[in-house]
């Protein structure tokens, strides 16, 4: 399940694209530039659909800022701006695809979910993931975490697993179904409380850094390390 920002003034749109999205995805809605940085600040979204003309600003604009302070989401421009060179303006400030009002609802989840898989895969490609807690070396299975002096520590592999899900999803609160879904297969049962039972473990290996997975009450967990 991907986390995805619509920024957008009109509540057509809005409805067209929850549609579009269904419950395989969790849409947010931000109908200005200033709620949408709110949200950005308080969520790491995987999609932003921004709209270029926003009732309090320009989408082009936000798109830039936002990609500039280092966030790494994917951005499409859902716009009826349909010259060549509004796309060409969209793509040169980091847009992965531009898409014109009035657009195929089908066409739309095609597009989110191509991009949303390929996000994925490029997401697991990296092999070192690293913060001033912890280092995880998914090629070597090992993870370190940091304080006075740098430790290894050893993990299961389910262990492994859950915090490798987590580290690919930083700041992003994840459910325990999710987390049952992705680790333990959606076809095989298992009590969602096992989740808190394997997280307790993972929490005491890692020790003063434990803190870094948060609990997050009647729903599950947060990943918030620092960032080098």
């Amino acid at each position: 399940m991907g986390k995805i920002l619509l920024i957008e003034d009109n509540e057509e749109i809005y409805n067209m694209v929850k549609l579009s999205v269904g419950n395989e995805h969790e849409l947010t809605w931000s109908n200005t530039t200033e709620k949408a940085k709110a949200a950005i600040t308080k969520d790491n979204f995987d999609l932003l659909l921004i709209d270029v003309q926003l009732p309090d600003g320009n989408g082009i604009e936000l798109c830039n800022e936002i990609l500039s302070s280092g966030s790494d989401a994917s951005v499409f421009f859902l716009t009826s701006k349909a010259d060549t060179s509004d796309k060409i303006l969209g793509f040169s400030v980091g847009a992965d695809d531009y898409i014109t009002k009035p657009f195929d609802v089908l066409e739309l989840k095609a597009r989110i979910q191509s991009r949303l898989i390929k996000r994925n895969s490029e997401i697991l490609k990296s092999n070192v993931m690293e913060w001033k807690e912890v280092k995880i070396d998914k090629d070597k299975q090992s993870v370190t975490i940091k304080g006075a002096a740098e430790e290894s520590i050893d993990l299961t592999s389910l262990e492994f697993k859950l915090l490798i899900y987590m580290a690919n999803r930083p700041e992003s609160v994840i459910k325990r179904e999710d987390m049952l879904d992705a680790i333990w297969g959606k076809d095989v049962y298992v009590y969602p409380r096992s989740v808190d039972t394997h997280m307790s473990k993972l929490r005491k290996k890692l020790k003063d850094v434990g803190t870094v997975i948060e609990s997050v009450h009647g729903v599950g967990y947060k990943f918030s390390p620092t960032k080098m």
